[in-house]
């Protein structure tokens, strides 16, 4: 998915408050993005923002959904390009047509993962097929480290997990490996990605790495992690150290559903900009210019049809330009400590951010 954002606002919250005993829990809200023009779906993105730009190497979360296509015409994103990543698609409801750069084709289908590595640079289109009547699912991205950050683009994974009962509820586990499931699926740092569906009034306990940094996406209501009550939309965050963690669900009558994502901390500092990972303001107006130039560090997409006819979107476009660069130098994005609340200053913590404009 490209990122479309056209101005973001830094959103700080404050740590949650857990109960004597528990794990504290920090509290990342959602801000709604449009993903397009007046009729646009809504996406609600927790990452990036100021108050936490990873979990593990996960830099990248937008929920959406569910939501009525013949409202707002789903999803329709033309060729757009990415470097430095991995994108992570995952559904609960519809369909998405994906089509890359590098001659490959999928659908996204609920309860299917699909990965596809960027490396130093790959072009994608998506598109929500004719017979989704309601879209609802999350875009995520991996950071690549620096080690893998400038190979060739890896071939698009495609993998769907068998579902793990575990007491008081069951697990996709889609990525990374938890309550025994193992994914095949191709990752360059440690990672963890599951779906989580808790019952009607239970409470799931999860035995988990404690080098591992971890947060839960609320897709429901009345989802608690650690006693906190994580809002849906919401990440609830935890720090390394944890060698359990409990989710419980509050709704007596309904299963609450989320995503647990966690990650060893990332050790490199990163620059986002738009659909870029990079490590410079340099190499990201080194990226934008080869994008708007169309050379071939990203390729072509072909046979994208959107839902402005044979290659175009509605919007008539059958690619996405970049954004201007901000007149500002672009700086690394660097987490706080695991451990630490959002506004405790750490040492040699960089506080600025980078800005991610839509089209």
């Amino acid at each position: 998915m490209s990122n479309t954002e056209p101005q973001p606002e830094a959103v700080i919250c404050r740590a949650g408050k857990a109960p004597d005993g528990a794990l504290p829990v920090e509290i990342i809200t959602s801000r709604d993005v449009p993903l397009g023009g007046p009729r646009a779906m809504t996406v609600h993105r927790t990452l990036p923002q100021r108050q936490r730009s990873l979990i593990g190497a996960w830099c990248f979360i937008d929920h959406y959904g569910p939501d009525d296509v013949s409202t707002t015409g789903g999803m329709d994103v033309a060729p757009h390009p990415h470097t430095g990543l991995q994108t992570v698609s995952w559904l609960f409801e519809g369909e998405i047509q994906h089509i890359d750069s590098g001659g490959n084709r999928g659908l996204v289908l609920p309860g299917e993962v699909n990965l596809m590595t960027a490396g130093r640079g790959i072009c994608h289109s998506e598109t929500s097929t004719e017979k989704t009547t309601k879209l609802h699912g999350v875009q995520l991205w991996l950071a690549l480290p620096d080690s893998v950050r400038n190979t060739a683009p890896r071939r698009f994974e495609h993998f769907e997990p068998e579902r793990v009962d575990v007491p008081g509820g069951s697990l996709l586990v889609f990525l990374g490996s938890l309550a025994g499931s193992t994914s095949p699926v191709t990752t360059h740092t440690p990672i963890l990605g599951a779906e989580l569906l808790v019952g009607p009034g239970e409470t799931v306990t999860l035995d988990v790495d404690p080098t591992f940094e971890h947060g839960l996406l609320a897709d429901s209501e009345g989802l608690h992690l650690e006693g906190v009550a994580v809002p849906r939309t919401a990440v609830g965050y935890t720090g390394v150290g944890a060698t359990q963690l409990r989710i419980a669900n509050t709704n007596d009558s309904a299963p609450a559903r989320a995503l647990l994502l966690g990650g060893e901390p990332f050790g490199e500092d990163i620059v986002m900009w738009w659909n870029f990972v990079g490590r410079s303001s340099e190499e990201i107006t080194e990226f934008r210019n080869a994008w708007q130039e169309r050379t071939e560090q990203f390729g072509q997409v072909e046979g994208y049809v959107g839902h402005g006819g044979e290659g175009r979107n509605a919007d008539g476009l059958s690619w996405l330009p970049a954004p201007k660069l901000p007149k500002a130098t672009l700086r690394a994005r660097r987490n706080p400590a695991p451990n630490a609340r959002p506004d405790e200053p750490q040492h040699g913590q960089r506080t600025e951010t980078t800005t991610l404009p839509r089209h």
